[in-house]
C-alpha cells in the first residue's frame, strides 16, 4: 500500500495548530488507514497522544443518547487498550459518572486530565452516529472546546472522519450551513480536508511494490489503462490489481487486455463496494443529480440541488461539483446496468443470433429489433422507469447490453447538459487469415422533447465529432420522440440514411 500521510500533509499541520477539521471522502478510499497511521506517528514522537477510534457501533443507538455515549466511550477504550500505550496515556478505568448528554465531554475531560500529554481525538466513521445523538455528541465537543481557555481540560484537536463535508455536519446539528453562527456546534471547525484519489504515479508507485516482491510487472499500458478505467479511486485500484493477480493467476507481465477482462469480471460480480454504491443510486437526492446526468439534460439551478450535487460527491459517485460527470468509466458503467436491470428482463432475443458467418455482429438487425421491442414494451417500460427522464437511454442500454455483453464490450459516455449519449459497440472475432480483430460500431443516442426543434441536425453534427474522435467512416443516430404529439407507438421505428456535415454516412432511427 501507499504510505498514508504523504496522501495528506495538511491533517498534520492543522493538528498541530490545535484545530477541530473534518476528513471526509468516499468509502474505500484510505480514510481509516490513513487515521490510524497518522495517529501512531503522533503519539511515537513523544508530545501527544493520538487516538483513532470507530463511532461504527453508535449507529444502533439512533436518538438514544445515553447508549451513544456507551458506546462511543467503550469504543475509545477498547482502541486505547489495543494500543499498546503505557498506563499513564491511557483513559481512566472505569469512566467518571455524569448526567446523560454531558457524559462524552466529561470523559474526554478527565482523560486530558490525567494524561501528561495533550490528547488529539480521531472519529472515525462519525457517519453512524444518528438524529439526536449526532447532535449531543457535537455540542459536547463544541463545549469543550470552546472551554478550553478558561483552563478545561479537553483534547487539543479532534477530527472527524467519515463520507460528509462540514455543512452537513452543521446542518445535523442545527446549525446555518452557509455561514458560522453561534447556533451552529461545529462553527468551531477550522477546515474541511477531502482525501483525494490516487495519481498515475501513485498507482505505478503501488504496483512497483508487487513488483519488487514477486517480479511480476505491470506494463506502463496497463498502468494507464487502470488510471484511464478507475481515474485513481483506491479500491478499484487494488480491486483490478488483485482480480488480475489472485483470481485471473495471470503469472507473466500484466497489459491493458488482463485489466480490460479484470474490469468485466469485477462489474459482473458486482463485489461490494459496488454494490452499496449503487444501492444509493434510488435516493431521492442521488436520482435529482444523476438523473441528468444520464439524460444529459441541463440540472437545477437552486441551492438544495447544489447541497445534493455536495452529497453525491461526497459519497464519490461523481468527479466534482461544476461540471457533472459520473467519477470514473466503471461507476459509469456499473450504474446504467444497474438501472436498466428491470429493462433486461424484458428481452427475450438470442444474443448467438446477432453474430453474422464471419463472426462481426450484426448491428443493423439490432436495431430492428430494438424497434419490435420498442413498439411492444417500450411505453411500459417508461412508466415503470425511476429515472423518468432518463428513461430512454436507460433502455436501449439495457437491450443492447443484453445482447452485446456476452461477446463484446460497451462504452458509454454521457454527461449532464450535453444531450445525447454515446455508445461504442467494441465485439473481438477472428479474421480470415486468422488474426484477431475488433469491429467498432458507434451510435449517438438523442431525446426529442415537447417544445424543441427536431434534434436531427445537432445529432448529426455530435455524431460526426464522436466518429472522427474514434476514427470511423459511418455511425448510428436514435432519436427517441418523447413529444405529445409522437407518432402512436406501433408506427414508429423509420429508418433513413443520412450524410454528417463532414460527409460520413450515418443510419438515422427515430422511435
Amino acid at each position: 500500500m501507499l504510505p498514508p500521510t504523504p496522501r495528506l500533509p495538511e491533517a498534520r499541520a492543522l493538528i498541530e495548530m490545535d484545530r477541530y477539521f473534518v476528513l471526509h471522502a468516499p468509502r474505500q478510499t484510505g480514510k481509516t488507514t490513513i487515521l490510524d497511521t497518522l495517529a501512531s506517528e503522533l503519539t511515537a514522537e513523544g508530545d501527544l497522544a493520538a487516538l483513532s477510534f470507530s463511532c461504527e457501533r453508535a449507529k444502533t443507538a439512533g436518538d438514544d443518547i445515553a447508549a451513544a455515549e456507551t458506546i462511543l466511550l467503550d469504543s475509545l477504550r477498547e482502541a486505547a487498550d489495543l494500543s499498546g500505550w503505557p498506563d499513564e496515556l491511557l483513559p481512566p478505568d472505569p469512566w467518571p459518572q455524569n448526567p446523560v448528554r454531558t457524559q462524552f465531554g466529561k470523559a474526554l475531560s478527565a482523560w486530558c486530565r490525567r494524561c501528561p500529554r495533550r490528547v488529539v481525538l480521531f472519529l472515525d466513521e462519525i457517519d453512524a452516529l444518528q438524529g439526536d445523538s449526532l447532535i449531543s455528541i457535537l455540542n459536547q465537543l463544541r463545549h469543550g472546546h470552546n472551554a478550553r481557555h478558561k483552563g478545561l481540560p479537553f483534547p487539543a484537536s479532534v477530527v472527524l472522519c467519515g463520507l460528509r463535508d462540514l455543512r452537513d455536519y452543521k446542518v445535523a446539528s442545527g446549525g446555518d450551513p452557509a455561514r458560522f453562527t453561534p447556533a451552529s456546534p461545529f462553527n468551531i471547525l477550522a477546515d474541511s480536508l477531502r482525501l483525494g484519489d490516487f495519481t498515475t504515479d501513485q498507482i505505478a508507485e503501488l504496483y512497483d511494490q508487487h513488483t519488487q516482491a514477486t517480479g511480476q510487472e505491470f506494463t506502463k499500458d496497463a498502468v494507464d489503462r487502470v488510471f484511464e478505467l478507475t481515474q485513481g479511486q483506491p479500491w478499484l485500484v487494488n480491486a483490478l490489481a488483485n482480480e488480475v493477480i489472485m483470481e485471473m493467476e495471470v503469472s507473466g507481465a500484466i497489459t491493458t487486455a488482463q485489466v480490460d477482462e479484470a474490469k468485466e469480471r469485477l462489474i459482473r460480480a458486482r463485489a461490494t463496494h459496488l454494490d452499496a454504491l449503487v444501492a444509493r443510486l434510488y435516493e431521492p437526492r442521488v436520482e435529482r443529480v444523476i438523473e441528468p446526468i444520464v439524460a444529459g439534460t441541463w440540472p437545477g439551478t437552486d441551492t438544495s440541488f447544489d447541497d445534493d450535487v455536495s452529497y453525491v460527491h461526497d459519497l464519490g459517485l461523481i468527479r466534482g461539483t461544476r461540471d457533472l460527470e459520473i467519477a470514473n468509466p466503471i461507476y459509469r458503467e456499473v450504474l446504467l446496468r444497474v438501472l436498466g436491470d428491470r429493462t433486461e428482463r424484458f428481452v427475450k432475443a438470442n444474443p448467438h443470433s446477432f453474430v453474422l458467418p464471419d463472426g462481426r455482429f450484426d448491428l443493423p438487425r439490432l436495431l430492428e429489433e430494438f424497434v419490435v421491442f420498442w413498439r411492444e414494451h417500450g411505453e411500459v417500460l417508461i412508466q415503470q422507469e425511476g429515472y423518468h427522464e432518463a428513461a430512454c437511454q436507460i433502455i436501449l442500454m439495457a437491450f443492447l447490453h443484453r445482447l452485446v455483453n456476452g461477446g463484446g464490450q460497451l462504452d458509454r459516455e454521457y454527461a449532464a447538459g450535453t444531450k445525447r449519449l454515446d455508445v461504442l459497440v467494441r465485439w473481438p472475432y477472428t479474421g480470415p487469415e486468422g488474426e484477431r480483430l475488433v469491429q467498432r460500431e458507434a451510435m449517438e443516442l438523442k431525446v426529442w422533447r415537447a417544445g424543441e426543434n427536431d434534434p436531427m441536425t445537432d445529432g448529426l453534427a455530435q455524431l460526426d465529432q464522436y466518429l472522427d474522435r474514434l476514427t470511423l467512416a459511418t455511425g448510428a443516430l436514435v432519436i427517441f420522440d418523447r413529444r405529445p404529439e409522437a407518432p402512436p407507438w406501433k408506427e414508429r421505428g423509420g429508418f433513413e440514411q443520412a450524410t454528417t456535415p463532414s460527409g460520413r454516412q450515418a443510419t438515422v432511427l427515430r422511435v
